[in-house]
């Protein structure tokens, strides 16, 4: 499959991609020991686009034998060494060939998680461009960490060592599908593992692909390998498999706390969780420009049509200003409404799937019926796509569901407090702790309040604007790990100690 020479610019250049694509074959089976294979008991899925309910591809769906035969051949491949004792520069040439590939083939990569998932295509080519910049920061990084030598007596010598981890499992979700894939083996592979990807089932196609440039780049036999199936079978068995020596995974709180269990039922294999979220948006009275705040803050959940980890999905505003605020985000949110994911001019996409679908009307349902003011949106599109439009309610309590729970869709809870410390309060009462945003021009306010909450990431006057050089990840049940930056290179190696006794 090659990319098309011209720029896809519009929609109709965007259709006429996706129809090259089809014509010349989507890959759609398993990438295992250096070989594109069906599922060993020949099993598919079927992966549909949700813009339009057209069926895309049967996809191979592996189990616990294609995962077996998948660890073997990562444990061969990282105990002959060809990668786990290469050169640090000689990985990073690869990784950065691996990444140029990306590059020529970004539109054609963002087009398959776009129909895949429904996600604007405008946003998948963001995506590829993070997970692009991703590959090349880890490649960057590799011949450029050292380790650790010792304060001793003249008669010893103290080394710390860092070593890869072996067997890594990546375990990756729908709604970032390559970009995901980029912050787990991006580091995982800088740090000389072999990696075996289980993309999600709603999403595989992006993946897969990739199996495809990291063979052209050159990761040698078994270094990587892609398993497209369901979480309760093949994942189940990568997580439980005695062979496997790290889990990283990024998703729901449930399904995380099954992998430790399962972690727990094998060999104490390391897992690294980056779970749900229900991110709070603080707005204080003080900040100027309420227009872009609101901008912001509306951005903060409907993006990705609010499947996103760390959607702003609670707005906290002083009340002061409450009632201007919500006005302003309101007409923020009609210019952010869901249309064609090929239309590069679409800010939201169709949900993922009927199931995630219904998901999110339900929880509209119940905040009607729990007594929040509807403000906005809160009913379907017309049409055989998957789509609902931005929604917001008004006057949510902490009691209610669509303030607590994770919905991961375009639903927005708006809370009011009346001072700082309710703020903060409001803002860390709940299961989570992924991210938060302040707004406020008061400095000291500022720095009081972004110690105060119990969250993995504060953004100050801005929703997620970062890039690879921090660490993303929570605490509380949002999660323990850490992708992005040299911290996650850390994550995926293991520090070995070496002490000599030196001859007199």
């Amino acid at each position: 499959m090659t990319e098309h020479r011209r720029i896809p610019r519009t929609r109709a250049d965007w259709q006429a991609l996706a129809a090259s694509l089809v014509e010349q074959g989507i890959e759609t089976r398993a990438y295992i020991d250096d070989a594109f294979v069906d599922a060993a008991d020949g099993a598919t899925l079927t992966t549909v686009n949700p813009a339009t309910g057209e069926t895309l591809a049967e996809v191979a769906s592996c189990d616990a034998a294609d995962a077996e035969r998948a660890v073997s051949a990562a444990r061969r491949a990282f105990d002959a060494g060809e990668w786990s004792r290469l050169a640090p520069g000689q990985r990073k040439a690869v990784l950065l060939r691996l990444a140029a590939l990306m590059e020529d083939h970004k539109h054609e990569l963002a087009l398959l998680d776009t129909l895949d998932m429904g996600k604007p295509v405008g946003s998948s080519l963001g995506d590829m461009a993070g997970a692009i910049g991703c590959l090349r920061h880890h490649a960057e990084s590799i011949d450029k960490l050292y380790g650790e030598v010792a304060p001793t007596g003249n008669d010893s010598l103290g080394l710390v060592l860092r070593e890869p981890l072996g067997v890594v499992a990546s375990i990756v979700p729908w709604n970032f599908p390559l970009m995901m894939t980029a912050w787990k083996i991006g580091p995982a592979l800088a740090a000389g593992n072999s990696v075996i990807l289980k993309p999600s089932e709603k999403s595989p196609l992006s993946a897969l692909r990739l199996a495809n440039l990291a063979r052209e780049a050159g990761l040698p036999r078994g270094v990587f390998q892609v398993l497209p199936g369901f979480g309760h079978t093949v994942g189940k068995a990568l997580a439980l498999s005695m062979d496997v020596d790290c889990l990283a995974f990024t998703g729901s709180t449930g399904v995380g706390k099954q992998l430790m269990q399962y972690a727990g039922q094998s060999n104490l294999k390391k897992v690294f969780l980056e779970c749900g979220g229900k991110s709070p948006n603080l707005v204080f009275a003080d900040c100027k420009d309420l227009d872009r705040v609101a901008e912001h803050a509306a951005g903060a959940i409907f993006h990705n049509q609010g499947e996103v980890c760390i959607a702003g999905s609670r707005l906290l505003v002083e009340n002061s200003i409450r009632e201007a605020f919500v006005d302003k985000v309101l007409a923020a949110a009609e210019r952010m409404q869901p249309g064609d994911p090929l239309d590069p001019d679409s800010f939201m996409g169709a949900m993922v799937d009927q199931a995630q679908y219904e998901r999110v009307l339900d929880y509209i349902r119940r905040g009607v019926a729990e007594g929040a003011t509807l403000r906005s949106g809160g009913q379907s599109l017309d049409g055989p796509g998957l789509f609902i439009p931005p929604t917001v309610f008004d006057g949510v309590t902490e009691t209610m569901a669509i303030g607590r729970e994770e919905i991961f869709g375009p639903v927005l809870a708006v809370f009011g407090f009346d001072d700082e410390d309710e703020a903060v309060r409001l803002a860390n009462d709940s299961d989570y702790g992924l991210a938060a945003g302040l707004w406020s021009q008061d400095i000291d306010r500022i720095m009081r309040v972004t110690r105060r909450l119990r969250s993995g990431q504060v953004f100050v006057n801005n929703w997620a604007d970062m890039d690879q050089t921090v660490p993303f990840g929570g605490v509380k049940q949002s999660g323990n790990g850490r992708d992005k930056s040299h911290h996650s290179l850390e994550e995926y190696s293991d520090l070995k100690s070496v002490w000599m006794t030196l001859a007199p």
